[in-house]
């Protein structure tokens, strides 16, 4: 890890006939942002030239063509390719699915090699990038491929935080995939995400049921008598604050949420549809777990609204000062954890 004071951001630029490029232009007309960090966009020269044109922003930036030029307290932009690309704002094209996987993985690269510091994400379309080289439903599943450690969908916002037991699983297969080693492992991800990049001491985490009113006693479903209540006490007994199952349909209406540090739910749409209903528009999506930092925003492409100057860029602002906070937080964790007696004051 570099300098907490001068980080390095790569962002990938994700569908360029989406809104990402918008969203990624917005943030850094603000030169107060370079005070924080220091971009890297992974895309071309010519691609951010038009979008400059297109949008009439005002940002400048410096091209490059390999990280070693990059520009301390600039707006950077890597080319990842140099033809030009046709955008066509709002359509679904494989052709820009190719240049959104060219783009991350060209990022991904620079984080292994510690190029870049963390990395952002900007909102792909999980359909046009599948090919024969790249068959992948989203970017947590690449990432977790590329990086170390046990990846997990992270759902971040003050401090409300919501994990999942199964992401980007069809519903029919979420109980297949629940088993006690899985919910062990992403309680384990959370568990250590709190105390590392969020400098919780004592985590408290709730965790959602997997059938309504969580089986209610086998009549609605059994698994969460014979799997998850079992699991979850095994870890509760071996120390740390891990309560339910709680029954998903009133867990949030009722703000019982706000008694724990991190939630998790069986299933994406659990999860994240009140998530979403809570902080649309301010959320960003962490990938806990990985030995690299990255975020994105809570929302997608959004194609209705592509090329039009209308995109929000609070959420892609929010993931951007979350993945700064996060790295800072783990240098500091990574020097306390190393020894921990050596700041401790002298006995007399």
């Amino acid at each position: 890890m570099k300098n907490p004071e001068n980080i390095i951001v790569g962002i990938s630029i994700g569908d360029l006939n989406g809104i990402g490029g918008e969203i990624v232009l917005k943030t850094f007309e603000d030169d107060r942002m370079l005070d924080f960090c220091t971009p890297v966009i992974f895309a071309s020269a010519k691609t951010i030239g038009f979008l400059k044109t297109h949008f009439k922003s005002a940002i400048n930036f410096n091209n490059i063509n390999n990280i070693e030029q990059l520009a301390i307290g600039k707006v950077n932009v890597l080319n990842c390719w140099n033809e030009l690309v046709k955008i066509n704002f709002g359509k679904e094209d494989p052709k820009i699915g190719e240049y959104a996987i060219k783009s991350l993985e060209s990022a991904t690269k620079a984080l292994k090699e510690n190029a870049i510091d963390v990395l952002v994400t900007a909102p792909i379309n999980k359909h046009n990038i599948q090919s024969e080289r790249f068959n992948f439903p989203g970017h947590t599943n690449y990432l977790a491929q590329e990086l170390e450690g046990d990846s997990l969908m992270f759902m971040v916002h003050d401090d409300l935080r919501v994990g999942l037991l199964t992401d980007h699983v069809p519903l029919k297969d979420v109980v297949t995939h629940i088993t006690e080693e899985l919910i062990i492992e992403k309680i384990s991800t959370v568990y250590k995400s709190l105390k590392q990049d969020f400098r919780i001491r004592k985590p408290k985490i709730a965790v959602l049921g997997i059938n309504p009113h969580t089986g209610d006693n086998g009549v609605i479903g059994t698994e969460d008598d014979t799997v998850l209540r079992p699991t979850l006490k095994k870890i509760k007994d071996a120390g740390k604050l891990v309560f339910g199952p709680y029954a998903a349909d009133s867990f949030f209406g009722s703000d019982n949420y706000k008694n724990f540090d991190a939630i998790i739910a069986a299933y994406h749409d659990q999860g994240l549809t009140p998530f979403k209903t809570l902080s649309f528009g301010r959320g960003v999506n962490f990938t806990a777990g990985l030995n690299k930092v990255r975020t994105s925003p809570d929302h997608g492409t959004a194609y209705e609204i592509a090329g039009k100057g209308k995109a929000d860029e609070n959420s892609f602002k929010e993931a951007l000062f979350t993945a700064l906070k996060i790295y800072k937080n783990r240098i500091e964790y990574a020097e306390i954890t190393a020894n921990p007696l050596k700041k401790a004051p002298k006995k007399i």
